[in-house]
């Protein structure tokens, strides 16, 4: 299959509708790059028989998956409005258009355990992640760690899921994720300065939004060049 690294993925989206779940491209491209196999060997096949979703049954388990956006420009946030306000336009939506290649999104299950929150609306509401990938990141890193973080609950809910890469560094390296990490796997390359979840995720001013724009911007481009030579290696 032919991947495009550039391909903004709203161009095939219905106006007014989201990406992971509307764009058929997305998924044939989330099927493709994610069929593969994991660090214990077997194959973790992905089918598109779901409307909507991507899905795996095989001797591991039964596994539905959907996509999930890793970078967020905040130029629709309440909080950041004024912020916004001070930055071209252009520079806005070149930021978000890099967003929409297949670097900015990755898979997570999809299924409600217990009729509770996704990984994907969890970290989305948690006001110590607030949609930042990094700091989503620490706390899968955590979560294989056995230490405590604010998404320990919800991603508990999922152990089956992340069992299947065995640890942190065979999570990572699935899914393409290495240069968001740095001293061996131990730490998160953050977007902004990691205070330990003490301080609001989101950018308090100027400054900090053109950091975390520089370091999401390197992070999505770096993964999309990535992408890119790992599909090289496969054929």
């Amino acid at each position: 299959m032919n991947i495009d690294i550039n391909f903004n993925f709203y161009s095939d989206t219905p106006k007014g509708k989201d990406p992971d779940t509307f764009s058929e491209t997305l998924r044939k491209y989330h099927q493709f790059l994610w069929s593969k196999s994991l660090p214990n060997g077997s194959i973790f096949k992905l089918d598109i028989k779901i409307p909507k979703i991507l899905h795996h049954k095989s001797d591991l388990g039964e596994f539905f998956l959907s996509s999930d956006s890793l970078a967020h420009d905040y130029s629709k946030w309440k909080r950041t409005e004024n912020i916004i306000k001070q930055i071209p336009k252009k520079e806005i939506e070149s930021f978000y258009n890099l967003g929409c290649t297949i670097g900015g999104y990755i898979i997570f299950p999809s299924n409600r355990v217990d009729d509770k929150m996704t990984i994907n609306g969890s970290r989305g509401v948690n006001s110590k992640i607030k949609d930042r990938f990094d700091l989503t990141l620490e706390c899968i890193k955590r979560f294989y760690l056995n230490d405590k973080s604010p998404l320990t609950e919800t991603l508990n809910r999922y152990k089956s899921f992340f069992k299947l890469f065995n640890n942190f560094e065979g999570y990572v390296d699935f899914f393409l994720l290495q240069d968001l990490v740095k001293e061996k796997y131990s730490k998160i390359d953050y977007f902004l300065p990691f205070d330990n979840f003490q301080n609001s995720p989101i950018p308090n001013d100027i400054l900090e939004y053109k950091l975390y724009r520089k370091n999401m911007i390197e992070f999505i481009s770096k993964r999309n060049q990535r992408i890119k030579n790992y599909l090289n290696e496969k054929i």
